[in-house]
């Protein structure tokens, strides 16, 4: 779940540092938010804080730094495209300036890529294996289920069948049964 508010302050200006502070802070809100939560919906789960289990989002800087890449390499394709016989010369020259330009960013890129793909790689192996843990999970939750509902059949039928006994029967059958108990005790 996702909660969006506007962090005004008292004096009406807009200040998220004031309102809930840094990192630290944010994480005991949101635990704080939960904890009134779940009192009134208990069943509400709450994900791992990353603080716990040490995942990352991808910084914003990275993100820009792919966008700016992005337009760099479809200016590049543009210039490229661009060239003809007559602005070879010229257009050759400002692709090489480009090009000088865009490597370098290029290059940076890719290391900081990698590094989040060994989280991703990692992200994504447990994923498969939580897969595997609700699957089973899921598998004995339904056969529970299925015995549940089996247990429940089986005594209504039987209920029915006693209730369908003439009252005498019963007595009866309740009578022996105080006997048997009485001749246990002695």
């Amino acid at each position: 779940m996702h909660l969006c508010f506007t962090p005004i302050t008292e004096d009406g200006r807009l200040s998220a540092k004031e309102i809930i502070g840094n990192r630290t802070q944010l994480i005991q809100w949101q635990d704080n938010f939960f904890e009134h939560m779940v009192k009134a919906f208990p069943n509400i789960e709450r994900g791992e804080s990353a603080s716990k289990t040490g995942r990352r989002h991808i910084p914003i800087r990275v993100f820009k730094q792919a966008v700016r890449l992005t337009r760099q390499a479809m200016q590049l394709k543009t210039t490229l495209d661009e060239i003809n016989p007559l602005n070879a010369g010229k257009k050759a020259g400002e692709a090489v300036t480009m090009l000088s330009k865009f490597f370098p960013n290029m290059e940076s890129f890719e290391s900081q890529v990698k590094k989040y793909k060994r989280e991703i790689d990692s992200l994504e192996k447990e994923n498969i294996m939580l897969t595997k843990k609700a699957e089973k999970g899921e598998n004995v939750s339904m056969a529970k289920q299925l015995n549940q509902n089996k247990l429940r059949s089986d005594y209504t039928e039987l209920r029915r069948f006693v209730d369908s006994l003439p009252d005498e029967i019963k007595q009866q059958a309740q009578q022996s049964q105080k006997t048997k108990n009485i001749e246990k005790m002695r």
